[in-house]
C-alpha cells in the first residue's frame, strides 16, 4: 500500500514538472523591444586632415655671398617691408677681384690720357686754332672716360665690400624684411656663410617671413568625396592646440590631380580661416576639417542599427511589430546616413514599431541574469 502511495505521489509530481516546462516552451524564447520611427535633421560629414599655414610666407635670401656679421631682429618679431633684418661681410673671390682690380688700372690709364688730350685742346680752342668740334669731341672722351673709372672703382668696392660709396642702405650687404608680417624662423646665426640666389642656385634662407592674421587650412580629401565638395563649401576647422574652439573656412582649391598614399588615392584642398581675437593661431598647427558632404531637414528615420541586410541580396529590410511578439520583414529604401540615424525613403510609417534585433527585453536581461 505504501508503495502505491509513493509512487502515486511520484507519478503526480513528474506530471506537475512536465506540465511546467510545457507551458515556459510554449513562450517566445526571446522578448524584443521595439522603437518606432522619427524625424530629424541628417547630417553627412567627412573629415579632412591637415594643419593651418599661412597665406603669404616669404623666404629671405641674400643678394651677395658672404658672412652674416649681424642680425637684428628675433623669431616672433613683426616687421614691416624695408626693415633691415641682417647685415653680410662679403668674402670676394680672388678671381673677380683681380679682374676688377685690372679693369681699375685700364680705366685709370684711359683716363689719364683723355685728360692730357682734354686739356690740350682747350687751350688750343680758347686760341682758335682749332674749330669747337674737335673740342666737344675731346671733352666728350674726357667724361666717358671719368664716367668708366669711376663705374670700375664702384665695381671694384662691391666685390670687395658689397656696397660702393652712396649706396648707404640700399647697398647689397643689407637684407631687408620684403614682406610685412612675423619672423617664423631665422636658419643662420652670426658668422654662418650664406650664398646668394641666382639662376643656378636657391641661396641660403635668412629668414621666413609670414602675415599671421591670414590663414589657410591645408588637409587632403579621398577620391570618393572630392566629387561631393566645390569651391565656397564651408569647413569646420579644429586645432589640435586649442580646445573646444572652431573656426569657419571657405574652400578655394581642390587639386586636379590627387596623390597615391598608403593605396588610396587623396586630393589636396584649401581654405580661408577665419581668425578671432580670442587665440593666437600659429602657423603649422595640426587640424582637421569638418566637410558638409549632404544635408537633410525633417526626414523620416531610424537608428541605423536597426537594419538587418538579406544574406543573398543584401537588401536592406527592418522587421516590423504586427502582434504580440509577431513581427513581419519590410524592405525598405534608405536615403542619407550620418552613422547613427539613416533616411528611410520608403517601406516604414511613423506609426510602424521596428524590432531591435540585437536587444532582448530588460525582462528577459533579468531573469537570464537570476
Amino acid at each position: 500500500m505504501k508503495k502505491k502511495i509513493i509512487f502515486g505521489s511520484i507519478g503526480v509530481a513528474l506530471i506537475a514538472v512536465l506540465a511546467w516546462f510545457g507551458a515556459k516552451n510554449s513562450k517566445s524564447p526571446i522578448e524584443f523591444e521595439t522603437e518606432k520611427p522619427f524625424k530629424t535633421n541628417i547630417v553627412r560629414k567627412t573629415v579632412a586632415t591637415g594643419k593651418v599655414v599661412p597665406l603669404e610666407e616669404a623666404e629671405i635670401k641674400p643678394k651677395v655671398s658672404g658672412i652674416i656679421e649681424e642680425i637684428f631682429v628675433e623669431e616672433g618679431a613683426v616687421v614691416k617691408v624695408g626693415d633691415l633684418i641682417a647685415t653680410i661681410r662679403v668674402v670676394p673671390n680672388v678671381g673677380s677681384l683681380n679682374s676688377a682690380q685690372g679693369s681699375v688700372k685700364t680705366a685709370q690709364l684711359r683716363f689719364d690720357n683723355t685728360k692730357t688730350l682734354f686739356e690740350r685742346n682747350k687751350g688750343l680752342f680758347e686760341k682758335g686754332v682749332i674749330s669747337k668740334q674737335e673740342f666737344e669731341s675731346a671733352e666728350l672722351n674726357y667724361n666717358s672716360a671719368r664716367q668708366d673709372l669711376s663705374n670700375s672703382q664702384n665695381n671694384l668696392d662691391i666685390i670687395k665690400k658689397g656696397s660702393a660709396a652712396g649706396m648707404g642702405k640700399t647697398a647689397n650687404t643689407y637684407v631687408k624684411a620684403e614682406i610685412a608680417g612675423t619672423i617664423l624662423e631665422i636658419p643662420v646665426r652670426r658668422g654662418t656663410q650664406v650664398i646668394e640666389s641666382n639662376t643656378f642656385n636657391a641661396g641660403t634662407t635668412i629668414a621666413t617671413i609670414a602675415d599671421m592674421t591670414k590663414m589657410i587650412f591645408e588637409g587632403k580629401v579621398d577620391e570618393a568625396e572630392v566629387g561631393k565638395i566645390k569651391n565656397g563649401t564651408v569647413l569646420e576647422v579644429s586645432l589640435g592646440a586649442i580646445e573646444k574652439k572652431k573656426y569657419l573656412a571657405k574652400l578655394n582649391f581642390i587639386a586636379p590631380k590627387g596623390t597615391e598614399e598608403n593605396g588610396a588615392v587623396q586630393f589636396k584642398i584649401k581654405g580661408d580661416v577665419t581668425l578671432d581675437n580670442q587665440f593666437f593661431v600659429r602657423a603649422g598647427y595640426s587640424a582637421n576639417a569638418d566637410i558638409v558632404l549632404e544635408k537633410k531637414d525633417s526626414v523620416l528615420s531610424i537608428k541605423e542599427a536597426l537594419l538587418q541586410f538579406d544574406k543573398k541580396t543584401e537588401a536592406p529590410f527592418v522587421e516590423v511589430k504586427v502582434g504580440d511578439q509577431k513581427f513581419e520583414r519590410r524592405d525598405v529604401e534608405l536615403g542619407i546616413s550620418d552613422g547613427v540615424n539613416v533616411e528611410i525613403i520608403k517601406g516604414v510609417t511613423l506609426k510602424d514599431e521596428i524590432k531591435i534585433w540585437n536587444k532582448a527585453s530588460k525582462k528577459e536581461e533579468e531573469e537570464e541574469k537570476g
